[in-house]
């Protein structure tokens, strides 16, 4: 999908531009950024919220990352690795002379250090402690070389998706897993964490020390705001120089403005309904507060067949969202279920027959009736997210038209997150952002993956577990050959669709804006129709420049010579926009 480079008008917005904090001065070495996202700490062994992991992808470097042409794998702290024949053994070379931001020397220590805490401490291993479960030994062999032996043989690369952290840094902390690391951050990213107000200001300044090179900003400032329109009033108005996670309202919202400029990428995120279908904890002992009615196959499937897909995404995202089939979105067409006669369409006669089979009938209201009870359903939904409000408004006739009572409940995100952690909740808006190999994605989808009825342990997208799809799962893990692994994990994509799980509902496109009289110089990720916001890597903020600089080196330009291949210029500041999970569902990023 080609990037729209789009000049922006002028419509006012009524919300005021005003944050919750002082704004940064708008000197030409400081990038200001709106957001609203949550933060729940900066620990990159515990959060899972977008905002600080996407934070953490500039602080901390992983050994490998996904490049920015095409998520292939690239170098990070590895220079180069290898693999055994039987692909239980990978051992790693760590580029030599590399220095963390306080100028203590990168070494496979500090490697062994990181996956070692997630591997023997549950508590280290809350955010990506699944990706380490397939471990059984990792070795320094020498300073710069680490090797790791699995238990199985594995397709996906161990080296991703996990940042290094220093081991003379967190090897004296009294308490590892509970450190909030919102101050003397030491990182080995193009960016360290220089200091975090809450729902105030989040500063990061340039690492000198960053192998890659220092980024040519020098701060990034994130500056909170109550609400999305007041962030594009402010971007209007020259306050901040990035927005992301635009609507489709407000990207129009912006048409015509002075010295703004958007673009229209393909995301690696997906948008569903999430259900509770039976909280239960690892142990099988449930909890919460979800509806009977929903732990029935045939209740979840009506649910489905009741929704118009095409009519919502169209009216809820216009143009700017595609048809979903799983929580893999098409970006990653590989690894994408393509759709086929089992990815049913809206019917509503379909739908009032399916609830029928489940001896729900329909009382003298139209509501549907099962041993005296109604069936009466909430749906949680984010009071300041205009489109969760716009979904909700859409959903309650269609359940209604099938015997559905569907309650809508808007409420702040904060309680969102804590009502669906404790499992308080019947459905819900969500959405994640999927890493480039499915591995991680697929894994939270897993019984193992299931969080303790207060939410501790590992991170689960919706406390799905099927012995059908953890046996694809295991199989997809371990399959070398890539082409079979595709197939399985398409079967357990569709295990997870069969079983609904959850309900997806889109894939929405990033939309995002920035200043292009502030900055330049961005990179896409992938190079073609890809975003800047909410990568995989770092790839955005470390090609930006001031324009000022630009203009006065080679004329300037929008986006960084290695993203040039007839796109449009995009915005970077997706990192930090939405919130990445709240708690263990509302919005995730591996980013």
């Amino acid at each position: 999908m080609a990037l729209a480079l789009t000049a922006l008008t002028a419509t006012s917005l009524t919300a005021p531009a005003s944050a919750s904090t002082e704004q940064a001065s708008a000197d030409e070495s400081t990038m200001r950024i709106a957001t609203s996202g949550q933060v729940d700490n900066f620990n990159p062994f515990t959060s899972i919220y977008l905002t600080p992991t996407a934070i953490n992808r500039y602080v901390y470097e992983n050994l490998v990352q996904y490049d920015s042409t095409d998520f292939g794998p690239t170098e990070g702290l590895a220079e180069s690795w290898e693999t055994s024949d039987d692909g239980k053994e990978w051992t790693y070379t760590i580029r030599e002379g590399m220095k963390w931001s306080d100028n203590e020397p990168i070494t496979a220590d500090d490697v062994v250090y990181t996956y070692t805490q997630m591997m023997e401490d549950p508590a280290m291993g809350a955010a990506n402690g699944s990706l380490v479960q397939n471990f059984d030994t990792v070795e320094a062999t020498d300073e710069h070389t680490v090797a790791i032996t699995l238990k199985e043989p594995q397709a996906p690369n161990p080296g991703v998706e996990i940042p290094i952290v220093p081991e003379h840094i967190w090897s004296e902390k009294d308490d590892p897993a509970g450190d909030d690391n919102d101050t003397e951050v030491v990182g080995s990213g193009p960016y360290t964490l220089e200091s975090y107000e809450a729902n105030q200001s989040i500063t990061l300044k340039a690492n000198p020390n960053f192998w890659r090179g220092a980024p040519k900003v020098d701060t990034i400032q994130y500056a909170y705001y109550t609400n999305s329109d007041a962030q594009v009033q402010a971007l209007r108005a020259g306050d901040v120089d990035f927005v992301t996670g635009l609507s489709p309202e407000q990207l129009k919202a912006l048409e015509g403005a002075d010295n703004v400029e958007t673009n229209i990428g393909e995301s690696r995120r997906f948008t569903a309904l999430g259900i509770n279908s039976g909280a239960e904890t690892p142990e099988g002992e449930a909890y919460g507060t979800g509806a009977e009615a929903l732990k029935d196959l045939k209740v979840r499937q009506a649910l489905r067949l009741g929704i118009d897909m095409d009519t919502l995404r169209e009216q809820v995202m216009q143009d700017y969202a595609t048809e979903a089939t799983s929580f893999v979105p098409e970006s990653f067409e590989k690894w994408h279920l393509p759709k086929s006669d089992r990815i049913v369409s809206s019917d509503p006669e379909a739908a009032k027959k399916l609830l029928d089979e489940a001896g729900w009938t329909e009382g003298s209201d139209g509501i549907r009736e099962k041993d005296g009870e109604k069936l009466s359903l909430r749906l949680l939904t984010d009071a300041q997210e205009p489109t969760e409000q716009t979904i909700g408004e859409f959903l309650t006739p269609w359940m209604k038209d099938i015997g559905v009572d569907l309650k809508v409940e808007s409420s702040d995100s904060d309680t969102i997150s804590d009502r669906t952690t404790a499992g308080d909740y019947d459905m819900y808006i969500t959405g994640w952002s999927v890493t480039p190999d499915p591995e991680f994605q697929l894994s939270i989808n897993t019984c193992a993956s299931r969080p303790d009825a207060e939410g501790n342990g590992p991170t689960s997208q919706d406390g799905y577990c099927s012995e059908t799809f953890d046996e694809l799962y295991a199989k997809q893990h371990t399959e070398l050959d890539e082409s079979k692994r595709v197939e399985y994990v398409h079967q357990a994509l569709q295990q997870h669709y069969d079983d609904v799980a959850q309900i997806t509902l889109w894939y929405p496109n990033q939309l995002e804006a920035f200043r292009s009289d502030r900055f330049t110089g961005f990179t896409t990720q992938p190079t073609d129709g890809g975003v800047i916001g909410n990568q995989s890597g770092y790839w955005g903020f470390l090609s930006a420049e001031p324009a000022a600089e630009a203009d006065a080196g080679d004329g300037g330009g929008g986006l960084s010579p290695i993203a040039w291949v007839g796109i449009g210029i995009a915005v970077l500041a997706g990192a930090i926009g939405v919130p990445l999970a709240l708690r263990r569902r509302k919005s995730d990023d591996r980013a």
